[in-house]
């Protein structure tokens, strides 16, 4: 398989977490989302929106990360990142949307890109959307899993699921920006718990080949 990603893209980094976790080998192919590589007519042809992440394997060619997600525990279901029954993987699929479809999609590059340079808000402006958005739905995850006895030692019971690997990307990010994570201490626990996991502390920012030197 090869991995269409960048180093501080949280969505690829849901896709690394799987990947790892699955044991499946994957390539890494590295678009700088900085410089626009994203833009460019070959990779256009792979993923027309020009977004990251984008996974290839074999003749499939696949977008958006939750549908990844879904397709590898499709294709390679163990160890599983679902739960077995209805209602806990419609509870995981809920938790994985907060952070995928609510928090995420206003905090990438080009809507921040498009508040400050296209709409002419301030740098301070663009930090008080970003703060808004991120304390409002990390302030609903936490309320959901404290306030559940289905929560134990990752966000659905005692093994991992697809909403860890949407929570710990979230939650790095928050940090990232400044938002104090102490204000959700049942997302920071789980947190705590999944970077204890080798293949979740591999699949970090950090630890991948594009990360910039001078940030090491």
């Amino acid at each position: 398989m090869k991995l269409y990603g960048y180093w501080r893209s949280l969505a690829a980094f849901r896709v690394r977490i799987a990947l790892n976790l699955k044991g499946i080998p994957f390539e890494v192919e590295s678009m700088d989302l900085v410089k626009g590589d994203q833009f460019s007519d070959a990779y256009r042809k792979v993923n027309p929106q020009m977004v990251v992440p984008a996974l290839v394997d074999g003749d499939t060619v696949l977008t958006q990360s939750m549908a990844i997600l879904e397709y590898l525990e499709d294709v390679h279901p163990e160890p599983a990142l679902l739960p077995a029954d209805a209602a806990g993987r419609a509870r995981v699929r809920s938790i994985c949307l907060i952070s995928v479809a609510d928090i995420h999609p206003l905090l990438v590059p080009r809507i921040r890109k498009y508040i400050t340079q296209d709409m002419g808000h301030s740098e301070e402006e663009l930090t008080a959307w970003i703060h808004n958005w991120m304390t409002t739905g990390l302030a609903a995850i936490e309320e959901k899993l404290a306030g559940d006895a289905e929560t134990g030692a990752y966000c659905h019971g005692d093994s991992l699921t697809l909403a860890d690997l949407c929570l710990v990307p979230q939650v790095g990010a928050a940090a990232m920006f400044g938002v104090d994570t102490d204000a959700y201490p049942t997302c920071k626990r789980i947190f705590g718990a999944c970077m204890q996991v080798p293949e979740i502390f591999d699949a970090r920012p950090q630890a991948q080949p594009d990360f910039p030197e001078e940030m090491k």
